[in-house]
């Protein structure tokens, strides 16, 4: 069992299979627009644009538990991210995160990374997951860790063999 066995829909309402980035490195950052943190969209995007022909990708999952800050629909979301951050990595729709109605992919993500303490809820948005080519946990980092602080795991991760 990985992050991969997992299904989720896309923006658009495709339905997407995640072993559709079975050996890819993946970082995986539940979203929001109307947050502190939002301007890491750009960095999202520079990780993105620079390591994607290598083998890496970032999956944006918007999410609204945190302060009702991802009020919009699947367009508006969109619309947004592309307006202002250029965002061309593969987004999905709304989720939960946490409790009872938690997508599959985040309880597993929480369960295989927990966080500070052994806590498995995800405190605020833009919290980070950073997967093996095989779809496993390598690591969890909070809501501050700016996208390049995460791009040297990134290179290790990348320079592994497939």
């Amino acid at each position: 069992m990985s992050a991969l066995n997992f299904q989720a829909k896309r923006l658009n309402g495709d339905d997407t299979e995640l072993n559709d980035y079975a050996g890819q490195v993946v970082l995986i950052v539940n979203t929001a627009s109307n947050c502190g943190y939002t301007p890491q969209y750009k960095g999202l995007e520079a990780l993105f644009q620079e390591f994607q022909g290598q083998g890496f990708t970032v999956l944006g999952f918007p999410c609204n538990q945190f302060g009702h800050q991802e009020p919009g629909d699947a367009n508006e979301i969109g619309s947004f991210c592309e307006k202002n951050y250029g965002v061309s990595f593969p987004m999905f729709e709304k989720v939960d995160v946490n409790g009872e109605d938690a997508h599959p992919l985040f309880q597993y993500l929480k369960a295989h990374a927990p966080g500070v303490l052994g806590t498995e809820m995800i405190k605020w948005n833009f919290t980070k997951f950073l997967l093996h080519r095989d779809g496993s946990v390598y690591k969890r980092y909070a809501p501050q860790t700016t996208p390049a602080d995460i791009r040297e795991d990134v290179i290790t991760l990348l320079a592994q063999p497939k």
